[in-house]
């Protein structure tokens, strides 16, 4: 099987380590790709979409895994080419993935199905959105487009609510787009993550992801600093009421709504007092939650996506480990307001019972690991209970050092009992 991953980061690096474990052996390509990747996958030359699955069928690839949500948004879209071209894509076609590239269409699509979510009024301008507000602290705004994991701020003032308009209205710094203005929830967040195959769906393992850059939930929102994963996260009770409540009538809504769906659908889950809640929508895996959950699924993943590629879900193809899993990422100096470049990585000669995935990582000229913007790497590590897989995780990621390494110390510890 020749199959070909799109994206570049943390998340594509775990999805294509775990496509290479597959039994079958998988050939392995992957656009754009990082050093890292290529040491698993090929490279590809191609300079868009377009040339992208034009160099996909000449090199008859029989599968196509979309890692990063935006090329399924683009021009007339990664699925929907691949479609047209007769290449099974694992991966939904645009129409569908506005439900991540729209923050206001996934609202109306949550208030059409009475799927439960916050209210949420959609604003064009600033003082729309000032007006929105009317003074109720805090509240959530979302910019409606994609925004890379940083396009939502919760704000507990009119200051820092303020401050976030004014970067979206005036300085645009994600691009033209409106913004809703949504209640505040409480309580937990879960992510859910759910393998669709038109009616029919599978729930991998739940994640739990640390958003805030430093240790406390504190400093500013970033993509993620860490992550835990684990079928024991929430209990089979919650987990039957999300599947009831949420999973459930997403599918039939897409299906309702002549929405095609074949590929992950991440579910971010706020556990209200009132019950869960879903606070967005992303139509790929999680990142970091992708790095903490691949190392529990066991099977031959390759052939599962290719066969919800091509409309079947085979369940049977793999399996989930009972144990916990951690994730700490390791980020550049700077990040999130900006990040560096060209430290050197030292430790990641170690070797372990862990994983590194490579996020923002090169090789430079001399030919060894150096920092590239960003979050850099996750260090992930198991174990059979919570307090082993925390243990694990932070003792390996202590070998890895480079410097203004922001790291969290209180990932998989801070938010449990």
């Amino acid at each position: 099987m020749r199959i070909l991953v799109v994206g570049k980061g943390g998340r594509e690096h775990a999805l294509v380590r775990a496509l290479a474990e597959s039994p079958g052996n998988p050939e392995l390509f992957c656009f754009p790709g990082s050093d890292a990747i290529f040491e698993i996958a090929q490279s590809v030359d191609a300079d868009g979409v377009e040339s992208l699955v034009a160099w996909m069928k000449q090199n008859a690839i029989d599968l196509c895994v979309a890692g990063e949500e935006s090329y399924l948004v683009r021009g007339e879209g990664l699925a929907n080419l691949c479609e047209r071209h007769g290449i099974p894509c694992w991966g939904p076609p645009k129409e569908s993935a506005q439900l991540e590239a729209s923050k206001e269409f996934a609202k109306g699509f949550l208030v059409r199905n009475g799927i439960p979510t916050a209210m949420a009024t959609a604003t064009a301008t600033l003082d729309e959105a000032v007006a929105a507000i009317a003074g109720k602290y805090p509240t959530v705004l979302k910019f409606d487009g994609l925004a890379a994991g940083k396009g939502v701020a919760v704000c507990a003032d009119e200051a820092s609510a303020m401050e976030f308009l004014l970067e979206v209205f005036t300085q645009r710094r994600f691009g033209d787009g409106r913004v809703l203005v949504e209640d505040c929830l409480t309580g937990p967040e879960v992510s859910i993550f759910a393998a669709i195959v038109d009616e029919s769906y599978l729930v991998f393992t739940p994640a739990r992801d640390y958003k805030r850059a430093l240790d406390g939930d504190k400093g500013p929102n970033t993509g993620g600093m860490g992550a835990v994963a684990s079928r024991h996260l929430v209990s089979p009770d919650l987990l039957a009421r999300i599947e009831h409540e949420i999973v459930k009538p997403t599918v039939a809504g897409l299906r309702k709504e002549g929405l095609p769906y074949r590929g992950f659908l991440y579910f971010g889950l706020m556990l209200t007092p009132s019950g869960p809640q879903v606070i967005e929508y992303n139509c790929r895996f999680g990142d970091p939650e992708c790095q903490a959950v691949m190392p529990l699924i066991h099977g031959d993943l390759a052939g599962f996506c290719l066969a919800g590629a091509m409309g079947k879900l085979r369940a049977d193809m793999i399996s989930f480990d009972d144990g916990w899993s951690v994730c700490v990422i390791l980020a550049s100096a700077g990040y999130p307001e900006s990040s560096r470049s060209g430290d050197a990585i030292h430790g990641l000669e170690k070797t372990g019972d862990f994983r590194v995935y490579h996020a923002g990582t090169r090789r430079n000229a001399s030919g060894t690991w150096e920092t590239h913007g960003g979050r850099v790497l996750a260090v992930v590590a198991g174990g059979n209970t919570r307090a082993e897989a925390v243990e694990n995780a932070h003792a390996a990621a202590d070998t890895v050092s480079f410097d203004g390494m922001l790291r969290r110390r209180d990932v998989g510890i801070l938010n449990f009992d």
